[in-house]
């Protein structure tokens, strides 16, 4: 395996590794290495991953410089590298939701973290933050999602996941991608708060989706998260109609 870096948008580098039997065509990984004067990184990868991943941004910065660790909810591939990235950089400290670090991260990151509440900006010098608050969707009592304001970049987490290794940039239409993804995992928490929440994220006009599986994308953001909003309404509405 390998770690392929490329700038998505201004100052926003994908790290990529492709593990070609997590699912049929491989499964990427995705961090996400934000360089600013506080240079950020979203999500960690596994423990196992880490030598590639650091790797990685040593490419980029020092990886001593590295100020803030932040990812979408507490799974391995997203925070499983969480305390070994700490070691790496002494003045890096966790940032997460405030509910996130009360059930899980006040416990097991070995720095304190910080609580961010809804809507909260972190000013990275350069780049500023957001963070926001999105319960069970995809999944997990304590998701949340960055929104970088000045490039409009989404940090989607595990929204539109797609299997296979496709360009770090895709012009295709991953919604049909993402929903195939879905027949396979069923990841997603669908619940009556799943589409709204993915709506209110379209109302952000990002201009960049950082996924972290698969390809992310620039073209036609907004419409892509309302026609999965969409897509997963159908599904609620029709499992509904299956257990009536």
């Amino acid at each position: 395996m390998q770690t392929k870096i490329d700038e998505i948008a201004r100052d926003v580098f994908r790290l990529s590794t492709c593990v070609p039997d997590a699912a049929p065509g491989g499964f990427t990984f995705n961090q996400f290495l934000l360089r600013a004067d506080a240079p950020l990184l979203f999500h960690t990868g596994p423990r196992r991953m880490l030598p590639l991943v650091s790797e990685a941004i040593g490419k980029l910065i020092p990886i001593a410089s590295l100020r803030y660790l932040a990812f979408g909810h507490v799974e391995s591939d997203e925070c499983g590298a969480m305390n070994e990235l700490l070691a790496l950089a002494p003045g890096a400290e966790v940032v997460h939701g405030a509910l996130g670090c009360m059930v899980s991260l006040d416990d097991l990151s070995d720095r304190t973290p910080r609580r961010m509440a809804d809507g909260e900006v972190l000013d990275l010098g350069g780049l500023r933050v957001r963070h926001i608050d999105t319960p069970h969707v995809p999944h997990n009592w304590e998701a949340r999602v960055l929104f970088e304001e000045s490039s409009r970049t989404l940090f989607c987490g595990d929204l539109l996941s797609q299997t296979g290794n496709g360009p770090a940039l895709s012009d295709e239409d991953l919604v049909p991608l993402a929903l195939g993804t879905e027949d396979v995992f069923g990841s997603t928490a669908l619940a009556g708060s799943t589409a709204p929440t993915i709506r209110r994220l379209a109302d952000l006009d990002p201009q960049t989706l950082a996924i972290m599986h698969g390809s992310s994308t620039a073209i036609r953001c907004a419409e892509t998260l309302r026609r999965l909003a969409d897509a997963y309404a159908e599904r609620l509405q029709r499992d509904a109609r299956r257990a009536a």
